[in-house]
């Protein structure tokens, strides 16, 4: 399967001032396929090392963690020359061994010459204990909608869509929308892709995700270093999706758990969030530049991983996406095409990315932005039905330069508000904004 981070790899490799890479993301979004893909397409060789499944490896780092030694111990192990240019050097599940994460140092110093990777499930949570001051970084996040029809043979879709070219894709709008519903269901874990790709099973696709939420669950008890905040990450995980359908849907830790409050969820909040579990969407009141400056920490929204996981917890059944009188998406107060538009601006690297709201009112914009000097806010409505009276009184209040509307209807403008399809939102802000 195509990933479209496998140019941020090519761009790291020809750096001129290239660190070893860390790779971000959580559990099986696709990272060591990512690299090794990359490794057979642009290296003459690979080295491969996990330091989950074999401690004889780790031992080599215990000894010592200079580059000279570290490559000739892996000369011998492997029996092969590693030539720098020419090796990419793997270091996965890099989390399993501090003294192997310790060094990544030692190679920014004294060893730049050769391709390091290194990536992990749990670095996220490794807060003080990784080099990131000498290491380059990248963070993988599930399939996008256009890196989901190249899996499913519409590459010529997905370039369209890259390429903001509404005019042409209103003629294809059903297609468009019928392959969106898909999505909404499938979700963009690569595995979950790949399985739907291949037979178009739904209960196969099903099994999948529920499958990767069992993982998850389990990896609450074995990756955390107080267990008593395992029981806090699980009712947090497990009451996203009822906090996602309400009309407001900020978090509420009584939701959780009555009588709930921040104080006793923190830990386990930021474990999601760090993991990459979660995404953690603060509330900005006073839209100005730059955001980060202007946020609420206490006042956010959670959204899940991925779209297709969220459904798999909800347990919403493929008829209730992809039926033409399905009005699950109404009914669950526009919360799939919310997640579905915070996953792909994620996925875009749109940032920073926060939501507006005022105190003394309800009105609210979903998603709010910053790019080519301007602030930009960004309503999503689940289909063609797009009236917002928060919408207009955002724009009444702060006359943007752009604002942006996104729905299932085809792309239009008038004044300074931008229709924009749910598939184009993202691709439309790195286009017009000029984010890199």
């Amino acid at each position: 399967m195509k990933r479209f981070a496998i140019e941020d790899l090519k761009n790291w490799k020809n750096s001129q001032d290239r660190k070893p890479l860390l790779l971000y993301g959580a559990r099986q979004v696709g990272k060591t396929y990512l690299i090794r893909d990359f490794a057979s397409n642009y290296y003459n060789d690979f080295i491969e090392i996990n330091f989950l499944t074999d401690d004889t490896l780790k031992a080599i780092f215990k000894k010592n963690i200079s580059p000279s030694f570290i490559i000739q111990q892996l000369e011998l192990r492997f029996n092969k020359k590693i030539n720098p240019a020419q090796t990419l050097l793997f270091f996965d599940e890099i989390q399993e061994s501090q003294r192997a994460i310790d060094s990544l140092k030692s190679f920014n110093d004294s060893g730049r010459q050769y391709n390091i990777v290194a990536a992990g499930s749990f670095l996220g949570v490794m807060m003080g204990q990784r080099p990131v001051g000498q290491t380059n970084q990248l963070t993988l996040f599930p399939m996008s909608f256009c890196e989901f029809l190249e899996a499913m043979g519409h590459g010529i879709l997905s370039d369209t869509i890259k390429q903001v070219n509404g005019s042409v894709l209103s003629g294809v709008s059903d297609l468009l929308e019928s392959l969106l519903k898909q999505f909404y269901f499938t979700g963009g874990m690569p595995a979950a892709v790949c399985e739907f790709a291949a037979t178009k099973d739904w209960e196969k696709v099903r099994k999948i995700q529920n499958e990767l939420i069992t993982t998850y669950k389990g990896d609450f008890s074995k990756h955390i270093n107080d267990p008593r905040t395992e029981p806090k990450i699980r009712m947090l995980w497990d009451s996203i999706s009822l906090h996602l359908v309400k009309e407001n849907k900020k978090f509420i830790y009584k939701n959780v758990k009555s009588g709930g409050r921040a104080a006793e969820f923190e830990n386990a909040m930021q474990w999601l969030v760090d993991t990459g579990l979660v995404y953690k969407i603060c509330k900005v009141e006073t839209p100005k530049i730059p955001l980060k400056m202007h946020y609420k920490e206490d006042f956010f929204k959670l959204y899940m991983l991925d779209i297709g996981l969220l459904g798999a917890q909800a347990e919403i059944s493929p008829a209730d996406i992809l039926s033409v009188k399905a009005d699950i998406v109404d009914d669950m107060n526009g919360a799939l095409a919310e997640q579905f538009v915070c996953q792909e601006l994620k996925a875009a690297k749109i940032s920073p990315l926060f939501y507006w709201g005022r105190e003394s009112s309800t009105a609210e914009i979903d998603f709010i932005t910053q790019g080519n000097g301007e602030i930009i806010p960004i309503e999503v409505k689940s289909a063609k039905k797009t009236k917002s009276q928060s919408l207009k009184v955002y724009i009444n209040e702060h006359n943007p330069k752009t604002a942006i509307r996104t729905s299932t209807k085809n792309y239009g403008r008038a004044d300074n508000l931008y229709s924009v399809p749910l598939y184009m939102v993202s691709h439309f802000l790195k286009d017009h904004c000029a984010w890199v």
